[in-house]
């Protein structure tokens, strides 16, 4: 007889720590820095990684202490908060499992590793560029030019 996968067979409130921390597919879009435009108020994210994040692995280099070197730039997701952060990519499984939905195919928990996640280029593998390497004078955000009058 099969056994039902955990995140198929329990809610989110009645998973295990463990089993909480392994929907993460690591695809690292959670850690690229945001922001809400000005003028359509709406939140965009930007191709530019917390400085804890390890691109090419997408994994954060300080995991168990992100909280504390991020001093409020890091947001633990949790049992209560996941229902309000819209801003989680649509294929974050912490997203689909509170929506009801199934988990991808390429979920590294259904495949067995990541590499169908970077191949189908989920991850940010591919399009992140580390804040420490931008100039320090650049703006992220900048104002769209007002008409002279």
């Amino acid at each position: 007889m099969a056994t039902i996968p955990f995140w198929q067979e329990k809610s989110l409130d009645e998973m295990t720590d463990k089993e909480w921390e392994s929907l993460c597919d690591g695809c690292g879009r959670c850690c690229l820095y945001k922001y809400i435009d000005s003028e359509t108020k709406t939140l965009q994210s930007t191709n530019v990684a917390c400085k804890l994040l390890n691109i090419k692995t997408c994994q954060c280099s300080h995991y168990d202490k992100r909280l504390e070197r991020m001093k409020g730039g890091c947001i633990k997701l949790t049992r209560e908060n996941i229902t309000t952060l819209d801003w989680l990519p649509p294929t974050c499984a912490y997203r689909l499992l509170a929506q009801g939905k199934p988990l991808p195919n390429w979920h590294p928990l259904i495949t067995g590793s990541k590499a169908a996640m970077h191949a189908e280029r989920i991850s940010v593998r591919h399009i992140a560029v580390p804040a420490s390497s931008l100039n320090k004078k650049v703006k992220f955000v900048v104002p769209k030019a007002q008409p002279a009058e």
